[in-house]
């Protein structure tokens, strides 16, 4: 077991290594040779993205050792119980619980300027929780996907006609940010237990991320609303190394800050965990593998501390002193190609998109290959990208945007077959990585406040699109893929009338021989 918890871990360590890689080589070239910066910085956003490397990977383990097996438990024997209060009250709290502890919605909170950013992360974990217990009586009900997504789409978009700009962008934010990590696997682990009952063979297996993304997106919206003199001062974070400091000086402010999020992880994980152990005393019975799950807390806790402390030390603050860098010079329109080269690598790169991509080739049974899935998403992702640092430097109002790519994506689920609906909408998450949040964001900031613009409303909005291209570009391959189908079976129908036309021939054939 010893040896393959540390396969196990390479193996993660290794996927963390290939999504970050090529950010950070594309940043570290950018610092040497055409924005040079000091070298407390540069060693900073070094240790910064080793920390970010091993606690991606250590974090993902704990994620597939612990949270998977934990939401499998909850899921089966929340379904085993037949009890739909037990349903909801469970799907609430899990849901609720999990995105509070969910990494990327930290580093949005964090870039918020907000005085208390918990209130604005609780506010997300109720919208989860909520669409959460709505999803599940979805799969329950067998209600279609794209029928509530027209609603809950509806709604949202509704409301931006009262909600404040500087609310929107953060709101659409919340959405993509929500769906990371730590939430996706233990959602998909809950939900397949409850939909082993449904007996509908459309897109009951999935959908519940898609569901959950939209929650957060309504409950931010609301929270602005409620809360009309709130003030969000966008702003990277703060910026902890300063330009005079030795390399001695940066390694201690890394160390002061670890007991930080020591505290505001454990904060964040232990309802989680106590619950599912008060749960397991309740519903006795399975999850014999508790040491494991407990070995697995211990990898994801670590994980998120080493992740946290990295991007908010190290990582991040650079994003935003190289964007402010870049806009401030006379070649500033450069930070469109270089968003969307490093939108390009950061999707490519990223193991949940491999995972999707695995998916969809087996859903279509090789119609649609991965490598052409992984392609669409790269340039799709990079077009977004490319389009949010246009708006970064521009201000073009997010909705330009957003309204006409969902209308795109809403119109295609009543054309494409539903299990890619229910895909497209699932992946809206997969794309916009833990690099989005903690560098292409703060990236837009500094183009933002170097261009004279309000990061607020112009420079938040990047994970939102990043989110929506999976939403498109899936369900165009759903579309080609249901051409496909047709074409093929009317040429396989075709077939069928000439091999039952050949018979009829022959016995003539052959008569006309025999009078002869």
């Amino acid at each position: 077991m010893r040896l393959l918890q540390k396969s196990n871990l390479w193996e993660k360590i290794s996927e963390a290594l290939s999504s970050v890689l090529p950010v950070t080589a594309i940043v570290l070239i950018l610092l040497i040779a055409f924005f040079p910066v000091s070298s407390a910085i540069f060693v900073a956003f070094l240790i910064g993205a080793v920390m970010l490397i091993f606690g991606m990977g250590l974090f993902t383990l704990g994620a597939d050792t612990a949270m998977s097996p934990m939401g499998e438990y909850v899921g089966s024997r929340m379904t085993a119980s037949k009890n739909i209060f037990v349903v909801i009250l469970v799907s609430f709290f899990v849901g609720a619980m999990i995105t509070i502890s969910e990494p990327d919605l930290s580093v949005l909170a964090a870039q918020l300027g907000l005085e208390n950013p918990m209130t604005l992360i609780l506010a997300v974990g109720l919208g989860v929780g909520v669409m959460l217990v709505i999803s599940m009586l979805r799969t329950i009900l067998n209600i279609k996907l794209k029928y509530l997504l027209l609603v809950f789409y509806a709604a949202v978009f509704i409301l931006t006609i009262w909600v404040k700009p500087e609310f929107l962008s953060v709101s659409f934010d919340s959405g993509g940010v929500t769906t990371g990590p730590m939430t996706v696997p233990f959602i998909m682990a809950l939900g397949l237990g409850v939909s082993s009952i449904s007996q509908d063979d459309g897109d009951s297996g999935f959908g519940m991320v898609a569901l959950c993304s939209v929650g957060p997106i309504l409950a931010v919206m609301i929270f602005g609303l409620i809360n009309p003199d709130l003030k969000i001062d966008a702003s990277a974070g703060d910026i902890l190394v300063n330009s005079d400091m030795d390399s001695r000086e940066v390694v201690v402010v890394f160390l002061k800050q670890i007991p930080h999020y020591m505290k505001e992880m454990a904060i964040a994980l232990g309802p989680i965990v106590l619950f599912f152990f008060l749960f397991r005393l309740l519903f006795r019975g399975g999850a014999n593998n508790v040491g494991k799950i407990l070995v697995g807390v211990i990898y994801t806790y670590v994980g998120l501390v080493l992740f946290l402390t990295g991007v908010n030390v190290g990582f991040m603050p650079v994003g935003q002193i190289l964007g402010n860098a870049i806009a401030s010079s006379a070649a500033k329109w450069i930070i469109i190609p270089l968003g969307m080269l490093i939108g390009y690598f950061i999707v490519s790169a990223e193991p949940a998109v491999h995972v999707l991509t695995k998916q969809v080739e087996e859903v279509t049974s090789g119609a649609i290959p991965r490598r052409m899935l992984s392609l669409t998403l790269s340039v799709g992702v990079a077009i977004s990208v490319g389009i949010a640092m246009l708006r970064a430097l521009t201000g073009i109002p997010i909705l330009a945007v957003l309204i006409p790519g969902y209308l795109i994506a809403l119109a295609l689920t009543f054309i494409v077959p539903d299990n890619f609906t229910a895909i497209a909408f699932d992946s809206g998450g997969v794309a916009s990585g833990p690099m989005t949040a903690t560098f292409l964001l703060p990236l837009a900031i500094g183009a933002c406040n170097a261009s004279g613009n309000n990061p607020v409303t112009d420079a938040f909005g990047v994970v939102a699109m990043v989110a929506m291209t999976p939403l498109i570009a899936i369900q165009i391959l759903g579309l080609v893929y249901k051409i496909r189908l047709k074409k093929s079976e009317a040429a396989a129908a075709v077939a069928e009338r000439e091999v039952e036309a050949a018979p009829t021939v022959t016995a003539a054939q052959d008569e006309d021989v025999i009078e002869l």
